[in-house]
């Protein structure tokens, strides 16, 4: 499984090809994508604003290019936090919140196909059960 690159570009898409999704907006105004579309929608891809519980270590300013990804488990979390070949972070803001956080910048150390598993599954975290089940099953049917 060796895809290109992953770039910012690349999230809306995978999200927007996902079942039933659309972009709206949560906490007030943050673009976020959510399953099902409609008001009872779940998000699970969030575009977050900067923030001073989230700062680069680098400059002390907030981050301006993060989103937040949730995770199935805490599990899944830490597996992607601890991994020292992703870009992928958690802040004390998200202690006990299964969700990682990674700047849109930094997207590209990571392949399209491994951000893509890790937004479907932020999808079926989100998505009503029989949703999930319809898209696992035509997926196995194609393969």
């Amino acid at each position: 499984m060796s895809s290109r690159p992953a770039h910012a570009d690349d999230v809306d898409k995978i999200c927007a090809a996902l079942p039933e999704t659309e972009l709206g907006t949560s906490w007030g105004d943050v673009p976020t994508w959510k399953v099902p579309a409609g008001p009872k929608g779940k998000g699970f891809v969030l575009y977050r604003k900067p923030s001073p519980t989230a700062l680069d270590p680098d400059t002390g300013e907030p981050y301006d290019d993060l989103l937040v990804i949730t995770t199935p488990t805490e599990v899944e979390k830490a597996a992607l936090v601890e991994d020292p070949d992703t870009p992928f972070f958690t802040v004390d803001h998200f202690n006990n919140y299964s969700a990682v956080l990674v700047q849109q910048s930094r997207l590209g150390e990571i392949s399209r196909d491994e951000l893509a598993e890790i937004i479907t599954d932020a999808w079926a975290k989100a998505a009503p059960k029989r949703l999930v089940r319809e898209h696992l099953e035509g997926r196995s049917d194609r393969g």
